[in-house]
């Protein structure tokens, strides 16, 4: 005789849980967009090597006066800069590491050193609960939920690895072709021209943004040494453990307007607390950081810069929240080089000459 499972008055056993397949698919079993890869796969190493050209492109020139063919010389300048990249990244995963793996069980301290800043408020969130309960009759306290260690920061930063590698390998072959072909577009663009007045125009123009936005790539990117060098020195002062770490980060982060600078205050900030039982030398080490950052966007940028090579502030803001929606963290590193790529083409082209009016300060109004 069968034995009835479902009992009157006794619900069914619900189905462990069910997780999609694609929220689980890891690796080959992952579904891909065509569009997203087309957008990552392709246009983001292309928008990298072209960006790194113009940086390049002046040291090759030197290079290229000293007698070395561009070819060689470009395989050096390579060679240098993966170099370097690869050292410091090298140097510098042994204490990034290690900070990743203090935020779990760090959690709680970090909770208690805020909680001296955060008692008024707990207090008056803890009489409304009362209030609240005694309203409603119910005596009882709820249930605090357990804080489950955040294991997704380490997946979010090194779970994609594979496909930063290999985005790499290709940024640095099309980097290596894009510098060793020299002015092989130029003289193409130069040979299909009908007239000479044509061709020497193409010709200024050309060399006018290419130097252009060399000077911008290389002025930023000097700047957001600079800046990496003064927190670096800073939390050194203040005995912040790892402070080449901190520099590099604060150097990055520089790249991404307005959100790289709370970012990096807040993961500053956050690190100090775990370093330092003094509140106020915790903030100071985040307030340094802070300064940093507003003397940079306020004064060094836009008097380093002028005000050809700046941008409007909204322009900034809404193409930095295009492009990180575009390509994520990636696409906010490139939001403001793209701009200041884009203005530049558009001054030195009449017909384009409204937009980089539009995309400049309000000063030039």
């Amino acid at each position: 005789m069968p034995v009835a499972t479902n009992l009157p008055g006794r619900p069914e056993k619900e189905p462990e849980d069910e997780v999609p397949q694609e929220v689980l698919a890891v690796g080959p079993l992952r579904t891909v967009d065509p569009r997203s890869f087309i957008l990552m796969g392709l246009f983001l190493p292309l928008m990298l090597a072209f960006f790194l050209s113009f940086l390049l492109r002046p040291p090759l020139r030197a290079l290229k006066r000293a007698h070395i063919p561009e070819a060689a010389g470009a395989a050096l300048l390579l060679l240098v800069l993966v170099g370097g990249v690869g050292l410091g990244l090298y140097s510098l995963a042994t204490p990034a590491t290690e900070w990743i793996a203090k935020v779990p069980e760090s959690v709680t301290r970090v909770q208690r050193k805020l909680r001296t800043l955060r008692s008024p408020m707990e207090q008056m969130s803890r009489t409304a609960d009362q209030v609240e309960r005694t309203i409603a009759g119910d005596s009882t306290t709820a249930p605090v939920a357990a804080v489950k260690s955040p294991s997704w920061i380490k997946q979010a930063l090194f779970g994609g690895t594979t496909a930063f590698v290999s985005e790499a390998v290709v940024v640095i072959v099309l980097l290596y072709f894009l510098l060793a072909s020299g002015d092989l577009f130029l003289r193409k663009l130069i040979k299909v021209l009908p007239t000479f007045t044509d061709k020497k125009r193409a010709v200024e123009i050309a060399r006018e943004v290419e130097h252009n936005i060399s000077t911008y790539l290389f002025t930023v990117t000097l700047i957001n040494v600079g800046v990496g060098v003064a927190v670096g020195v800073g939390v050194w002062l203040l005995r912040m453990p790892n402070p080449v770490l901190w520099g590099v980060l604060a150097c990055v982060l520089t790249y991404i307007p307005y959100l790289g600078a709370v970012v990096g205050i807040g993961t500053l900030g956050l690190a100090a607390l775990l370093v330092f039982d003094d509140l106020g030398r915790a903030l100071a080490v985040a307030a340094v950081y802070l300064v940093v950052s507003f003397l940079e966007g306020n004064f060094v940028t836009p008097m380093v810069l002028g005000r050809r090579l700046t941008l409007n502030p909204v322009v900034i803001f809404v193409g930095l929240l295009f492009w990180f929606f575009l390509w994520g963290i990636p696409g906010a590193l490139l939001a403001v080089p793209t701009l200041a790529v884009f203005k530049i083409v558009c001054d030195h082209v009449d017909t384009l000459a409204p937009i980089g009016e539009f995309f400049g300060p309000a000063d030039d109004v």
